[in-house]
């Protein structure tokens, strides 16, 4: 069905050529239809299933259908919390029991190391539990609130270019913005969901994530040295084992002391007290903690110094890399002024930046 869609012309020749757009044309009734942002209806050349508004720039998506946002939200929720528990309960396992093994230790050796160590670890406990807090119970970002659905007195000329509408919140999504669905929120400038805060991580918890991780990889790399020297000393004596039996090649010489040195720490192993099992439970649980934070730490640091966040990595795989690798976008991060960074090297590929 269609319907012819006139347009009255003025007999004066001057204003037909000042509005060149008036003319008589035939409309498909099934192309027509209504902008969300700005409530504009659009005519469409054919049936898109995707189109921008000419006026206030919005994107709409008539193939996508409204989302339960609900289904699996308080599965995730709970799974998220236990993580958190977990993690808060190690946390304060690894600093109780530091200081429950190490401190008659290092107060055994001098008062002054004693003192220095308390002070230490004092300010990694805290400096880390409150960086932790701050990562896992701040807002990761709410999107700025926008007004929307009025022309034109509310939405004004592409005041909502290349935003979306997300069908799980009902709000306009801006490109920076992604929704969440185990936080059931859309977050700006999401880098990803990380399930042992509990929380994503985005412009409001970035910075305090990236924080958090590297007072967590200092505190651990100061667990692990502590405990391997303390476990040192209270260490029961290694029983000695005769040598000079062994004949054979150099690579039979150097296996036997292997497996007779492993024997004689397994050995010894079993006369440790609970402070020496504690230690050695110590040190294992940070070096493997140490790798893998620093292996995020770092991932972390280059998708700054890349000028992109974890999610935009992802959308961009396949294609040409065209950001900003910088270091400057690292002190813009972290909110330093560009004074600071301007006399670090620069490679540069766009204009693309890293922005909060």
């Amino acid at each position: 069905m269609s319907v012819e869609l006139e347009t009255k012309l003025k007999p004066n020749m001057s204003v037909l050529n000042e509005r060149p757009q008036d003319f008589v044309t035939t409309i498909i009734e099934d192309n027509e239809t209504v902008c969300w942002g700005c409530g504009v209806r659009l005519v469409l050349p054919s049936h898109s299933p995707v189109f921008k508004c000419g006026w206030c720039g919005a994107i709409t998506n008539r193939n996508h259908s409204k989302c339960d946002h609900k289904k699996g939200y308080w599965w995730r929720r709970i799974r998220d919390r236990c993580f958190v528990a977990v993690l808060l309960c190690f946390m304060l396992f690894v600093i109780g029991g530091g200081v429950w093994a190490v401190h008659p230790v290092v107060f055994s050796i001098s008062y002054f190391c004693g003192i220095f160590h308390s002070t230490v670890t004092f300010i990694l406990s805290i400096t880390t539990l409150s960086l932790f807090s701050l990562a896992a119970f701040r807002r990761a970002g709410p999107p700025p609130v926008l007004e929307w659905g009025s022309y034109p007195a509310v939405v004004g000329k592409g005041q909502l270019e290349n935003y979306t509408f997300c069908h799980y919140c009902s709000k306009p999504k801006s490109p920076r913005t992604h929704h969440c669905r185990s936080c059931g929120l859309c977050v700006l400038d999401m880098d990803h969901h990380c399930p042992f805060i509990g929380n994503c991580v985005g412009a409001g918890n970035h910075r305090h994530f990236i924080a958090f991780l590297v007072s967590a990889v200092i505190s651990i790399a100061y667990v692990a040295i502590m405990s391997s020297y303390t476990g040192l000393r209270v260490w029961p004596e290694i029983p000695s084992q005769s040598l000079g039996r062994i004949r054979g090649s150099s690579t039979y010489f150097a296996g036997r002391i292997m497996k007779e040195t492993v024997s004689a720490l397994l050995s010894s192993a079993l006369l440790l007290s609970t402070r020496g099992l504690v230690l050695v439970y110590l040190f294992v649980a940070s070096v493997s903690l140490e790798i893998g934070l620093c292996v995020l730490l770092w991932q972390q640091l280059y998708y700054i110094y890349a000028g992109k966040t974890y999610l935009s990595h992802l959308s961009s795989e396949g294609v040409d890399d065209d950001g900003e690798k910088d270091w400057k976008n690292i002190f813009r991060f972290f909110g330093f002024s560009y004074s600071v960074s301007r006399y670090l090297p620069t490679v540069r590929n766009s204009a693309k930046k890293h922005k909060k």
